[in-house]
């Protein structure tokens, strides 16, 4: 093998309806990449199968074999222990109540070192290094997709407080609200998050309200309402499609403005399959939302949508082999 080969370095990122990876080299470029849907049933052991048959995919593009990359990142949902390699609680996934040693599995599988973060802190990190925070020092990164997560920039260096920091989807919006995928009340994430909005839109539908989101979904053979249901029901003029997607920007706007206050960051990058869908369809909406609650309103963040898309999450996922 070149030097070249030697610097090859795989990433892969965990979604709720998706599994990404890609092969990235020392530049931060891709040379091999592939995508699977993440398994719907089953447990963590499926999961972890359907990531190694993804990253074997990538690899075989990139015409590398999984062994001989010098290592192997994953971003996760849940709580992802960067110590352990364990993934805890990642409840958007099947069977995936408790813990499960995703590193260590996947270590066996592979025959390379793995190392595993939550998947919106490595894509945030991703656009800080190479995308669309690259000018910055301080961001929030907002990632708004099957739930709502959230990752830090601080001063240039990512902020994992005690392993937990930037879930931004848990912030409460409304006292004693809708009831989240999480199980407690008023969180932006009962609002934003694909997951909950999918929940509602199946409740209000039952009652009577007339939407084609659940004739999208079947016609074009999905499990779920994916951006892009979402996407072609707002074209077709669907009223509660509509009415939705204006709830969760309402949300949106109200806990990034809060997280603004606390922190006071440069930047905010929307990211995420909803967010980077929608993020340039409804920037006016969501600035104007979020200055309602800001404190310095004279002076708001930039706010930016997440430049590397689909495979922002994957090469995150591998600047933990390089950055950790």
């Amino acid at each position: 093998m070149s030097s070249s080969d030697d610097a090859l370095r795989g990433g892969i990122d965990l979604g709720g309806t998706k599994i990404q990876t890609a092969i990235v080299d020392a530049g931060g470029d891709v040379q091999g990449e592939a995508r699977q849907p993440t398994p719907t049933n089953g447990g963590p052991a499926d999961v972890a199968a359907a990531m190694a048959a993804a990253l074997r995919e990538a690899a075989e593009e990139a015409k590398v074999e999984p062994s001989e990359l010098s290592g192997i990142g994953v971003g996760s949902p849940g709580d992802a222990d960067e110590k352990t390699g364990v993934v805890s609680g990642a409840r958007n996934l099947p069977g995936w109540e408790g813990s499960f040693p995703l590193a260590e599995t996947l270590e066996k599988s592979l025959e390379t070192k793995v190392r595993v973060g939550n998947d919106v802190q490595v894509a945030t990190e991703a656009e800080f290094h190479l995308g669309a925070g690259r000018e910055f020092q301080s961001l929030i990164g907002v990632f708004w997709g099957t739930g709502v997560g959230g990752g830090l920039i601080l001063d240039g260096k990512p902020w994992l407080g005690r392993g937990a920091a930037g879930e931004i989807g848990h912030m409460v919006v409304k006292h004693g609200g809708a009831k989240c995928p999480c199980g407690r009340r008023g969180c932006m994430e009962a609002y934003a998050g694909r997951s909950a909005m999918e929940a509602e839109a199946r409740r209000q539908h039952e009652e009577g309200h007339k939407t084609d989101l659940f004739k999208l979904m079947e016609k074009h053979d999905k499990p779920h309402l994916t951006s892009g249901v979402w996407e072609r029901a707002l074209d077709h003029g669907d009223h509660l499609a509509r009415k939705l997607i204006d709830r969760a920007i309402e949300a949106l706007g109200t806990g990034v403005a809060s997280a603004v206050n606390l922190l006071d960051p440069e930047a905010v990058i929307i990211g995420g399959g909803l967010g980077v869908r929608f993020g340039d369809r409804y920037m006016d909406p969501l600035m104007e939302e979020m200055h309602k609650h800001l404190f310095v309103d004279e002076r708001p963040p930039a706010v930016r949508v997440a430049s590397l898309g689909d495979l922002g999450g994957a090469i995150g996922a591998s600047l933990l082999v390089v950055n950790r």
